[in-house]
């Protein structure tokens, strides 16, 4: 049997616009669509889902500046979107009055381009202009052109950027401070910005002075301006991989002053202050620890610092946001929410207090926010069965309810339980399954998700579209905490790095075993999804542990571990995975690669893979050439590649839900009790 060796030969898959490589494609896609949008069900339930994301009855979540909330919104009648502001006493009422800022259909329209909305940075505090981010087809590459708040209108001498994976920021009515791609080796290995320029209004980008650079190795530099009122101060820096950076003050004349902490901690100046938190020991404190520092006082060496958070083994930290007078707390423990506020005392500990109760097994977002000028917040808070609740308070006072999100799925007879898996080498694995009592159903139709990487955690998210296309059905719902995540803090990340990776693997797959063992579920009902990081651990899924599951949805995968440093962003990823041109890390990259894993002579279980053309940052060439290797060893494989949509997946809910009801489909195709051999659950015969 040949092996797939550093002589690739599905390497022209790569090249994603290419006539041969996107001909193939679209064999592919035809395979798809026949095999899964040909189900007598699939139009229905795609018309539901996109009922789900059109709804005009969702919240529609702000970003408040002053006494204005700006909301970006999509519906049947938007499908690229509006931008769009009203007053926070209007937002009050039942049906705000919108002013309509900019229309993206009717700009793709008009200019023949399919234009994706990326955001706004607006100018503060006059509020008068903003710099809007437009991307084509939904890749992180973006155009920015200024746009004037009070015409409605793009500024047409104004600050305007090509298309770029660029950082902009303002510093006054005429200035910004800006990172993007230029001739002459502007990007990084990893293709970003390499330099932090100031740049005047009316002056060619290309003669803007550079004020920072980074080194070519570097993931990108980055600086932004401080605008509080008597703190006003610039900062640049650079991350040198995904997980250690420098960040310096730059000082008058342009003189960089180090703020010297740990490479590995995050650090930033609010006010007097400057805030650390640690991913690794230091002065005597634990990964995982919120310090607090006077910053004048930092920089001249003094080193005495305030403990806001220390962790402990079932406790991490999730989020901070400043409100004039208080810090806003958010912590996690064993994967639920707690907030505090802290505030500030001019000598020993910061005061601290609960600032609401939130429920069991639910998440609490604090948002919007003003470190400026008042104490208000926004906080939306949710779980697995209980749909949003936004609510907006002022801290020292009663919270009051903005919106409810109304129920999107049937959720009677359905429950919510966090259990906790051993893994192989005996660490405890919390996991949420959200479905019926399986005492009283016995093993059902499950699906397995996770992600397991970069620090990021999974909590307790109400899911529409999950709950219409599979909860209805009476299929079970898993979501997994495996390490790489960041729900225990640093040292649960670290414990899944590089080497280390089949960590993660073992707890996923202690995961399934359990839900078997506990009667949830068998492994021919088991399903398991997982998107960019999460699609390279369905890989390792497939490959590692075949015989857990009935079916294997991966989304916008890594799956060329070999070669991914290579591809489009690949680079900047080296620091979780391992660098395969180190000798040192190409073995264990080999044995994670799950495309060098693929052989002939094992059985996998049914496999979609779904991405996009337009994702700059998880190249396609990873899903196409591992469908390909599957074809070739023998074994059958459903390949999806949207045209659109970047690394997000869909660029308007049309794709968004077509995507969704492609997964479920087949999910349920191969999962539902009737094709796997189980006993149906009650009333879906």
């Amino acid at each position: 049997m040949r092996t797939v060796t550093d002589d690739d030969p599905n390497l022209w898959l790569e090249d994603i616009e290419g006539e041969a490589a996107l001909a193939w494609v679209g064999e592919r896609n035809a395979e798809a669509e026949a095999a899964l949008a040909g189900d007598p069900g699939f139009a229905a339930l795609e018309g539901r889902l996109r009922e789900v994301l059109d709804a005009s009855d969702r919240i529609p979540y702000t970003t408040r500046r002053g006494d204005q909330r700006y909301n970006f919104w999509r519906d049947a009648d938007h499908v690229r979107g509006v931008w769009r502001r009203t007053t926070t006493e209007e937002y009050r009422e039942d049906a705000p009055a919108w002013e309509v800022l900019l229309d993206v259909d009717a700009l793709a329209e008009a200019e023949g381009v399919d234009w994706v909305w990326s955001g706004a940075v607006v100018r503060e505090p006059d509020r008068e202009r903003a710099l809007v981010r437009l991307s084509r087809g939904g890749g992180d590459a973006v155009e920015i052109r200024e746009f004037d708040l009070a015409r409605r209108e793009f500024v047409g001498d104004g600050f305007h950027v090509a298309e770029a994976k660029t950082r902009i920021g303002w510093v006054d009515e005429d200035t910004v401070l800006i990172g993007t791609g230029l001739a002459g080796g502007s990007l990084t290995d990893s293709g970003y910005a390499r330099t932090v320029r100031r740049w005047r209004r009316g002056t060619p980008l290309d003669e803007a002075t550079v004020v920072y650079e980074a080194e070519r190795g570097d993931i990108v530099a980055f600086g932004w301006h401080d605008r509080t009122p008597g703190f006003e101060r610039d900062f640049v820096g650079r991350a040198l991989d995904f997980f250690t950076s420098e960040l310096y003050l730059l000082a008058p004349g342009d003189r960089l002053v180090k703020v010297d902490v740990p490479d590995d901690a995050e650090a930033y100046a609010h006010r007097e202050h400057l805030l650390v938190t640690l991913r690794s020991d230091w002065l005597g404190h634990p990964a995982g620890a919120l310090l607090a520092f006077g910053f004048d006082a930092f920089l001249a060496g003094d080193r005495t610092a305030r403990v806001l958070f220390a962790p402990d083994a079932r406790t991490a930290l999730v989020g901070q946001a400043w409100t004039r007078h208080h810090l806003l707390l958010t912590t996690m423990r064993d994967v639920s929410t707690r907030v505090e506020v802290l505030t500030p005392t001019p000598e020993g500990p910061w005061t601290r207090a609960p600032l609401t109760a939130v429920p069991p097994l639910s998440d609490a977002a604090v948002m919007n926010t003003d470190p400026d000028t008042d104490d208000a917040y926004d906080l939306d808070v949710e779980g697995f069965l209980q749909p949003s609740t936004l609510f907006r308070g002022r801290i020292g006072t009663p919270a009051e309810v903005l919106r409810r999100a109304p129920a999107r799925f049937d959720a009677e007879g359905l429950s919510v339980r966090q259990y906790f898996a051993t893994s192989r080498d005996g660490t405890r694995v919390p996991y949420f399954v959200t479905g019926p009592d399986h005492a009283e159903r016995g093993p059902g139709p499950t699906l397995l998700y996770g992600y397991g990487g970069f620090e990021v955690s999974l909590t307790p998210a109400y899911g529409a579209v999950s709950g219409r296309a599979w909860l209805e059905r009476g299929g079970t719902r898993v979501v997994a905490n495996i390490r790489g995540g960041g729900e225990y803090g640093p040292g649960w990340h670290r414990a899944a790095l590089k080497a280390e990776r089949p960590r993660a693997y073992e707890d996923f797959a202690a995961v399934a075993a359990d839900l078997v063992a506990r009667g949830i579920t068998t492994p021919a009902l088991l399903g398991a999804w997982g998107g960019s990081n999460g699609g390279l651990l369905m890989g390792a899924m497939l490959t590692r542990y075949p015989e857990l599951f009935g079916a294997v949805v991966a989304e916008i995968p890594l799956l060329d571990m070999l070669r991914y440093h290579r591809l489009l962003a690949g680079a900047s990823w080296t620091a979780e995975y391992g660098d395969p041109e180190d000798e040192a890390d190409r073995p264990h990259l080999r044995a994670l690669s799950p495309y060098h894993r693929l052989t002939a002579d094992r059985a996998y279980p049914p496999l979609l893979l779904r991405t996009s053309t337009r994702d700059d940052r998880v190249h396609p060439g990873h899903a196409r050439k591992f469908a390909a290797r599957m074809r070739e060893l023998g074994h059958s494989v459903l390949l999806y590649e949207s045209p659109g949509g970047g690394h997000g997946g869909g660029s308007d809910n049309g794709q968004a839900a077509f995507n969704s009801a492609l997964a479920y489909t087949f999910l349920w195709h191969h999962l539902s009790p009737q094709r796997s051999g189980g006993s149906a659950p009650p009333d879906h015969e």
